[in-house]
Protein backbone atom coordinates (compact mmCIF):
# COMPACT_ATOMS: atom_id res chain seq x y z
CA UNK A 1 0.00 0.00 0.00
CA UNK A 2 1.30 3.44 -0.86
CA UNK A 3 0.14 6.88 0.12
CA UNK A 4 0.15 9.91 -2.13
CA UNK A 5 2.12 12.68 -0.50
CA UNK A 6 1.73 16.27 -1.68
CA UNK A 7 3.69 18.93 0.16
CA UNK A 8 3.80 22.63 -0.72
CA UNK A 9 6.32 25.31 0.09
CA UNK A 10 5.15 28.77 1.04
CA UNK A 11 4.80 31.08 -1.97
CA UNK A 12 7.81 33.39 -2.06
CA UNK A 13 8.15 36.66 -3.94
CA UNK A 14 11.46 37.14 -5.74
CA UNK A 15 12.61 40.42 -7.27
CA UNK A 16 13.47 38.73 -10.58
CA UNK A 17 11.57 38.24 -13.81
CA UNK A 18 9.84 34.92 -14.43
CA UNK A 19 12.08 34.43 -17.49
CA UNK A 20 15.22 34.91 -15.37
CA UNK A 21 14.01 32.48 -12.68
CA UNK A 22 13.00 29.89 -15.27
CA UNK A 23 16.42 30.06 -16.91
CA UNK A 24 18.21 29.84 -13.55
CA UNK A 25 16.13 26.85 -12.41
CA UNK A 26 16.60 25.15 -15.80
CA UNK A 27 20.34 25.04 -15.09
CA UNK A 28 20.60 22.23 -12.53
CA UNK A 29 23.94 23.50 -11.17
CA UNK A 30 22.09 26.52 -9.74
CA UNK A 31 20.23 24.30 -7.26
CA UNK A 32 23.40 24.28 -5.16
CA UNK A 33 22.67 27.95 -4.29
CA UNK A 34 19.24 26.95 -2.95
CA UNK A 35 20.37 24.07 -0.74
CA UNK A 36 20.15 24.21 3.06
CA UNK A 37 23.23 24.83 5.20
CA UNK A 38 23.43 21.15 6.20
CA UNK A 39 24.22 20.01 2.66
CA UNK A 40 26.86 17.30 2.72
CA UNK A 41 27.22 16.78 -1.03
CA UNK A 42 26.23 18.44 -4.30
CA UNK A 43 27.37 17.10 -7.66
CA UNK A 44 26.24 17.92 -11.19
CA UNK A 45 26.15 14.67 -13.17
CA UNK A 46 25.00 16.06 -16.54
CA UNK A 47 23.06 18.86 -18.22
CA UNK A 48 19.79 17.79 -16.62
CA UNK A 49 20.77 15.76 -13.55
CA UNK A 50 22.36 16.36 -10.16
CA UNK A 51 23.01 14.47 -6.96
CA UNK A 52 22.78 15.90 -3.47
CA UNK A 53 22.97 14.71 0.08
CA UNK A 54 21.93 16.32 3.32
CA UNK A 55 23.48 15.34 6.63
CA UNK A 56 21.74 12.24 7.96
CA UNK A 57 19.71 11.61 4.79
CA UNK A 58 20.35 9.31 1.81
CA UNK A 59 21.71 10.93 -1.34
CA UNK A 60 19.11 11.84 -3.95
CA UNK A 61 19.51 12.22 -7.71
CA UNK A 62 17.18 14.68 -9.41
CA UNK A 63 16.68 14.92 -13.17
CA UNK A 64 15.04 17.85 -14.95
CA UNK A 65 12.12 16.22 -16.72
CA UNK A 66 10.24 19.08 -18.33
CA UNK A 67 9.82 22.80 -18.40
CA UNK A 68 7.19 25.23 -19.54
CA UNK A 69 9.09 28.43 -20.38
CA UNK A 70 8.86 31.08 -17.68
CA UNK A 71 6.25 29.24 -15.62
CA UNK A 72 7.18 25.69 -14.57
CA UNK A 73 10.12 23.32 -14.03
CA UNK A 74 9.61 19.65 -13.14
CA UNK A 75 12.38 17.57 -11.56
CA UNK A 76 11.96 13.84 -10.97
CA UNK A 77 13.90 11.52 -8.71
CA UNK A 78 16.23 9.45 -10.88
CA UNK A 79 15.73 6.41 -8.64
CA UNK A 80 12.69 4.15 -8.33
CA UNK A 81 13.38 3.66 -4.61
CA UNK A 82 11.97 7.10 -3.78
CA UNK A 83 9.68 8.01 -6.69
CA UNK A 84 8.79 11.69 -6.46
CA UNK A 85 8.60 14.95 -8.38
CA UNK A 86 9.67 18.43 -7.35
CA UNK A 87 7.71 21.07 -9.26
CA UNK A 88 8.60 24.75 -9.29
CA UNK A 89 5.72 26.99 -10.39
CA UNK A 90 6.68 30.54 -11.35
CA UNK A 91 4.06 33.29 -11.58
CA UNK A 92 4.82 36.71 -13.06
CA UNK A 93 3.82 39.66 -10.88
CA UNK A 94 5.62 42.45 -12.76
CA UNK A 95 8.48 42.57 -15.27
CA UNK A 96 10.98 42.34 -12.39
CA UNK A 97 9.05 40.40 -9.79
CA UNK A 98 7.73 36.84 -9.59
CA UNK A 99 6.22 34.37 -7.17
CA UNK A 100 7.63 30.87 -6.81
CA UNK A 101 6.01 27.86 -5.18
CA UNK A 102 7.51 24.38 -4.86
CA UNK A 103 5.40 21.23 -4.77
CA UNK A 104 6.69 17.83 -3.72
CA UNK A 105 4.62 14.90 -5.01
CA UNK A 106 5.35 11.25 -4.42
CA UNK A 107 3.97 7.88 -3.41
CA UNK A 108 5.42 6.14 -0.38
CA UNK A 109 4.54 3.38 2.03
CA UNK A 110 2.98 4.75 5.23
CA UNK A 111 6.14 4.24 7.32
CA UNK A 112 8.37 6.03 4.79
CA UNK A 113 5.81 8.83 4.40
CA UNK A 114 5.78 9.38 8.15
CA UNK A 115 9.60 9.46 8.34
CA UNK A 116 10.21 11.87 5.45
CA UNK A 117 7.29 14.29 5.76
CA UNK A 118 9.00 16.60 8.29
CA UNK A 119 12.45 16.71 6.64
CA UNK A 120 11.01 17.12 3.12
CA UNK A 121 8.65 19.91 4.23
CA UNK A 122 11.59 21.76 5.80
CA UNK A 123 13.74 21.09 2.71
CA UNK A 124 11.29 22.57 0.17
CA UNK A 125 10.65 25.57 2.46
CA UNK A 126 14.42 26.21 2.52
CA UNK A 127 14.69 25.89 -1.27
CA UNK A 128 11.83 28.37 -1.72
CA UNK A 129 13.20 30.81 0.86
CA UNK A 130 16.60 30.75 -0.87
CA UNK A 131 15.20 31.68 -4.33
CA UNK A 132 16.48 35.23 -3.82
CA UNK A 133 20.05 33.83 -4.06
CA UNK A 134 19.64 33.04 -7.77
Amino acid sequence: MTLKMNLESPIVTVEKSSEYLYNELSNVSNFEKLMPDNIAKFEVLGDDIFNFGLSGMPEIKLRRKEGIPNSKIVLNAASDKLPFSLIATITTITDNSSEVKLDFEGEFNPMMAMMIKGPITKFIETLANNMYKL
